[in-house]
């Protein structure tokens, strides 16, 4: 479409989906050009998902995307931006920048690692923790943690992941981890998933659910389940009537803001549905983005 497309790397993880879906479709397994843009809006949406494609997949015209027009890390709302710059060890997920009021950062989850990302993100502020979700979005977490001189945090049962944490999540209480921020461990997607909830308003969930477009609701990728989705149903049991939140912020699928009681509302949905969840082959393709 006018020079735009979308290249073999693909690997159909969402994530251009999610920041330009009037212009980029799902079709035969991946990402395709639906049209070019029309105006500066667009063309700034399309260039978001060129710089947050883990595979750098989405090509422009001139073979070479504009450096002008990278818009990360990139506000979502007054206290929290998305990094961007998807990682290819991370499978693709987002990660975000929590700003707290005393001017310091949280990292949750991590972008691709590079040494000028780095400094684009202290650019927010003193980072001063590397909040990981769970083990398969540890990639770079020990490298961004060193640089920004950051605790890097993972649960107990995915230490394996990131041995060499500076705090360990441990057990299934919630935890205070800093003034307004708490982890919530929420084993099923993997044995040490956790989400953090800040504020009572920004839930980052990992992979534990998400929001899906195409439902138009929060969902589980049932279908990617690596330790079990009866925990999982019932981690979402125990934590359903404790978490108020108004954004869900998580690594794969998107991201949706509503009010509170709104999202209480489907949390409690959610496990309910969960809890007839069957096991099933891991299925990659079987996710409803």
């Amino acid at each position: 479409m006018d020079g735009w497309y979308v290249d073999d790397r693909c690997t159909n993880c969402d994530v251009a989906r999610q920041l330009a879906p009037d212009l980029i479709i799902e079709a035969e397994g991946k990402s395709w050009i639906l049209r070019p843009p029309r105006g500066e809006a667009e063309t700034r949406r399309l260039h978001a998902a060129v710089f947050a494609c883990p595979t750098r997949s989405i090509r422009s015209p001139s073979g070479q995307p504009d450096q002008n027009l990278d818009p990360f890390p990139m506000a979502l709302d007054g206290g929290v931006l998305m990094c961007g710059h998807n990682s290819r060890h991370t499978a693709g997920a987002n990660s975000y920048l929590l700003l707290r009021p005393s001017g310091t950062v949280m990292m949750i989850d991590t972008p691709r690692w590079s040494p000028r990302l780095a400094e684009r993100y202290a650019a927010s502020g003193q980072v001063t923790d590397v909040l990981l979700t769970h083990r398969d979005h540890a990639a770079h977490g020990r490298r961004y943690a060193d640089h920004f001189g950051a605790r890097l945090w993972i649960h107990e049962g995915d230490l394996d992941a990131a041995p060499d944490a500076d705090r360990v999540i441990r057990g299934l209480e919630p935890r205070e981890i800093g003034p307004g921020v708490t982890v919530h461990p929420l084993p099923g997607h993997t044995r040490g998933s956790v989400l953090y909830l800040a504020d009572d308003r920004y839930c980052f969930s990992g992979d534990s659910f998400y929001w899906s477009r195409t439902t138009g609701d929060l969902e589980v990728a049932d279908s990617v389940t690596w330790y079990s989705i009866e925990e999982l149903a019932t981690s979402l049991t125990r934590v359903a009537e404790r978490l108020r939140f108004a954004w869900v912020l998580p690594g794969h699928g998107d991201r949706r803001r509503l009010s509170a009681d709104d999202m209480a509302r489907r949390l409690r949905s959610l496990a309910e549905r969960s809890r007839l969840l069957q096991p099933r082959p891991v299925d990659l393709t079987a996710v409803r983005w």
